[in-house]
């Protein structure tokens, strides 16, 4: 049943990794085809293309702070939790991928949208923050 725990653990840092790298996927190939229209912008690209890249960094901090004692004590909380942080991480991170490629398309297309698309892109990224917090304070 310790294995329960244990899996959790490395779901929650892996499902927040996995969704890190797609995310900053999504948001660096639409930053690719906007250097093809405006490449004096890339700076923005660069920033709006690294924002989700927090939420594996989030999964990252949550399982260094697990207690490994705790973990084998509670099994099954520590699987379930480690799953729900996982998943929201990752899923907060590919939706927050595609804000931030939007928002590189509308500044290629020479909006000034950066300012609105970080602050859009940081709702997605409160959940994120939310299930980080939840995973501390176990």
């Amino acid at each position: 049943m310790e294995f329960l725990g244990f899996l959790g653990w490395g779901l929650m840092l892996g499902l927040a990794g996995v969704g890190s790298a797609y995310g900053t996927t999504i948001a660096a190939n639409a930053a690719e085809g906007a250097l093809k229209k405006n490449p004096g912008k890339s700076a923005s690209y660069m920033i709006l293309s690294a924002l989700p890249a927090t939420q594996g960094l989030y999964g990252f901090v949550a399982f260094l702070m697990w207690d490994k004692a705790a973990i084998a004590a509670n099994p099954a909380l520590y699987f379930g939790i480690g799953l729900a942080v996982g998943l929201v991480c990752l899923l907060s991170a590919v939706r927050q991928g595609m804000v931030c490629a939007n928002g590189i398309s509308g500044i290629a297309g020479g909006h000034d949208v950066q300012t609105n698309t970080m602050i859009y892109a940081a709702l997605p990224e409160f959940y994120a923050i939310l299930a980080l917090v939840a995973a501390l304070m176990i």
